[in-house]
């Protein structure tokens, strides 16, 4: 701050005697103040949020008077006295401004809408993760074209696609728009040419398009939505490079790798705080599609207290085994002394395995544990090992099982920058034993490997089985689901909850509804 008194000559240095020290000795100059945010500047200083602010305002005003900007003196006194500048209260946004700016993107699908809580707000990131092939990007094509739409559907305002792998699809897009219903007879058409396109092939040019080209074309072309497909890629291959370096070298430097993953942090907490500050200033909605990553649950640990005498009574049937793992002779043994006492046979060399394993009780702190409830996957917790208790059908879901665990990309930062997490899961639907067995038996072909192979003309979209060895060699087709994780504006789904089940047609994505479905 020793540079105040040069900027400024007659700035009343003594009303803020209480914060120069702090701020000299912290190294904030003028320019942090007018440019950086009051708040990361306080915890910087250790000093309150307001004073800091009241102090910036101060010298904004001071300065518009130099430039010869005309300020009223009751304007002035206010955001002295509020001490946050031309924003005009101590928060940004009342709740009733919020209430009238409350506004909805919707799916064009009354089931998925309503899970949503009317569909993807402004204002707010919202996140969809889930694996390749469920049907994210055809969710963010249907809403590049519903944003278009008048209320309720859409804010009547042209859309942004960022991509960071592949161009927009546009016949895709001209499909959704002539055959959705709500899209080709709606009497302002949609149109592709509302629809902006940037491509970031990588994290470089990424970082330039979102920080400097991005507001730009929000406040020119009064932009609704903003829909980045997908945010994890350029990490993920800055990611790889570094780890494919580390194998060439054959001397992976745990320091250097240490830095990097610390730098990667501090970049997506800078970008979450750039989007947000855009989504809130420009009231438009940002939604971000997320790879995810297979996730390994704790390894379970196999019980070897019985293992001896597993071995011993497995030997020597006639012995039963004891808590001390001795093997005791029975009551029909001869007592005679003259048989010499027979020793124990053996043991083989190589372990015996048993079927009774333990599964670790997960720490209630610990990240494998919380990831169960923010990830999408996992919230279903397994059956107690070595009881009769067992998890209802409802229950017992493929995306809960341990071998089919996911986890979104860029960890447990990246979900702190989100308002919203949307999962799409998907599942291989395969014939029942019923239907199985009401297909007539197709012809097998012999092969070199003795394998059937898929006789001539036979329908490709039913599963190929051989109904003498009963085997399904491919599903019949892919079933969905789509569920909120967390968001602030609807309740998420229920652990082991799947959420609601739509299907990826022509006109982009719509609800499923079957009779008892799970």
């Amino acid at each position: 701050m020793t540079d105040l008194l040069h900027t400024i000559p007659d700035f009343p240095i003594k009303s803020y005697t209480h914060l120069i020290p702090s701020l000299e000795k912290h190294l904030i100059s003028t320019t942090d103040l007018l440019t950086l945010d009051a708040l990361e500047l306080a915890k910087r200083a250790q000093l309150p949020v307001l004073d800091v602010r009241r102090l910036a305002s101060h010298i904004l005003v001071l300065l518009q008077g130099q430039l010869g900007v005309a300020v009223e003196n009751d304007q002035v006194q206010s955001r002295l006295n509020k001490g946050i500048g031309k924003e005009g209260g101590y928060l940004r946004k009342t709740g009733k401004d919020f209430g009238n700016q409350w506004s909805t993107i919707s799916t064009l699908d009354d089931e998925i809408d309503e899970t949503l809580g009317g569909g993807i707000p402004t204002g707010y990131i919202t996140e969809v993760t889930g694996e390749s092939g469920t049907g994210k990007t055809q969710l963010l094509l249907t809403l590049l074209l519903s944003a278009q739409l008048s209320q309720p559907y859409g804010v009547s305002r042209p859309t942004l696609y960022i991509s960071t792998e592949h161009p927009l699809p546009t016949t895709r897009l001209s499909q959704i728009l002539t055959t959705h219903p709500a899209l080709s007879r709606c009497p302002t058409l949609p149109s592709l040419t509302k629809i902006l396109t940037l491509q970031t092939p990588d994290l470089e040019s990424q970082d330039h398009i979102l920080n400097y080209q991005l507001p730009v074309a929000l406040s020119r072309h009064n932009i609704g939505l903003i829909v980045i497909d997908s945010i994890a890629a350029n990490y993920r291959v800055e990611t790889s490079f570094l780890s494919t370096n580390d194998t060439k070298s054959n001397t992976p430097n745990l320091n250097t790798r240490s830095v990097s993953l610390a730098h990667r942090s501090a970049e997506l907490v800078r970008l979450g705080q750039h989007l947000r500050n855009l989504a809130r200033e420009f009231n438009v909605a940002i939604v971000v599609a997320n790879q995810v990553a297979d996730r390994f649950g704790p390894a379970p640990v196999t019980n070897t207290y019985s293992s001896r005498t597993h071995a011993l009574h497995a030997q020597n049937p006639s012995s039963s085994p004891t808590p001390g793992g001795l093997a005791q002779p029975s009551s029909s043994a001869s007592a005679s002394t003259t048989t010499p006492p027979q020793q124990d046979p053996p043991l083989p060399s190589l372990p015996i395995p048993t079927t009774t394993t333990i599964t670790p009780i997960p720490i209630l702190l610990t990240l494998d544990h919380q990831q169960r409830w923010f990830t999408g996957w996992g919230d279903t917790p397994p059956p107690f090992p070595n009881t009769n208790t067992t998890v209802p059908s409802s229950h017992t879901h493929t995306h809960s099982h341990p071998s089919n665990l996911k986890t979104p990309s860029l960890g447990l930062v990246w979900s702190n920058q989100i308002a919203c997490r949307i999962a799409l899961i998907k599942q291989a639907a395969y014939l029942s034993h019923d239907a199985l067995s009401a297909l007539p038996s197709r012809p097998v072909h012999a092969t070199v490997a003795g394998e059937g192979a898929m006789a001539p003309g036979e329908e490709k979209g039913v599963c190929a089985v051989d109904k003498r060895t009963a085997k399904r060699e491919a599903p019949r087709q892919w079933r969905r689901w789509l569920r909120v994780v967390y968001a602030p504006w609807v309740s998420g789904a229920e652990a082991g909850d799947k959420g609601v089940e739509f299907e990826v047609w022509e006109g982009g994505v719509r609800g499923v509804r079957r009779e008892g479905r799970d």
